[in-house]
């Protein structure tokens, strides 16, 4: 008889995000370095559990006409199909096509916090993304329509009493088209969606919510299929600049 217990397993995994997120809060003092610790921690629990054709990183997003998002904090971007990668000084570039999914991460949510990241998140939303026919050994597949990209926000705690309760879901709706935040996990309370049938936001309230989070997002990012094929030379053009 097997000893594993997978509910185990999945507690655990929870625990640990919660206990580092929760030592970042108590043990770092400079804000800029606590807020560099929690989007470590996000960033190395997708990284470890997505799928490898994901990868997750702190990344500027640019686009072939030369525009460039603002740096968001946890970029979730495609690594099976999107050659073009650029990395300087620990500074990683990634372009508008590959990008997934976009968050930002906090210690705590507040008000202020979820207006920066719906600026955040339409800073990349506003990108141009380019899209090419795709040849095959028949002839040619049409080009792929651009996949949306998700938006969230990733904290530790709650401002707002209740943490996941009316004043979350106001501040959540006051931009719902760029700036939308799909998705996102509260770690020491629970997990939001925005449900398309109900055009609302949804509050799961669970013991374990980075998990729940990170299964929530696998999901999501299933029916999101695969990238576009990216125009290189739409990118190349720039050598001669």
């Amino acid at each position: 008889m097997s000893e594993w217990s997978l509910s185990t397993l999945l507690a655990s995994l929870h625990d640990d995000i919660q206990n580092r997120l929760g030592t970042a809060r108590r043990a770092l003092h400079h804000p800029g370095t606590k807020g560099d610790a929690s989007e470590g921690v996000w960033i190395d629990m997708l990284d470890t559990y997505l799928p490898k054709r994901y990868q997750a990183a702190k990344a500027f997003v640019v686009d072939s006409q030369g525009s460039f998002s603002e740096q968001i904090d946890v970029v979730v971007f495609d690594r099976q199909y999107s050659p073009f990668i650029f990395k300087f000084d620990e500074q990683i570039i990634v372009p508008a096509e590959s990008v997934y999914a976009v968050f930002e991460a906090k210690q705590t949510a507040t008000a202020e916090l979820v207006a920066y990241a719906q600026r955040k998140v339409a800073s990349v939303r506003k990108l141009h993304r380019t899209s090419l026919p795709i040849p095959h050994a028949g002839g040619t597949y049409p080009a792929k329509p651009l996949i949306p990209i998700l938006g969230g926000l990733l904290t530790f705690e709650s401002d707002w009493s209740p943490p996941l309760g009316p004043s979350f879901d106001k501040a959540l709706n006051v931009d719902l088209s760029d700036g939308r935040l799909d998705i996102g996990c509260v770690a020491s309370h629970g997990h939001f969606f925005y449900d398309s049938r109900n055009n609302g936001f949804q509050f799961e309230r669970e013991n374990k919510p980075a998990t729940a989070f990170l299964f929530r997002l696998i999901e999501q990012l299933q029916f999101s299929g695969t990238v576009p094929m990216i125009d290189i030379d739409a990118y190349g053009k720039w050598l001669t600049q």
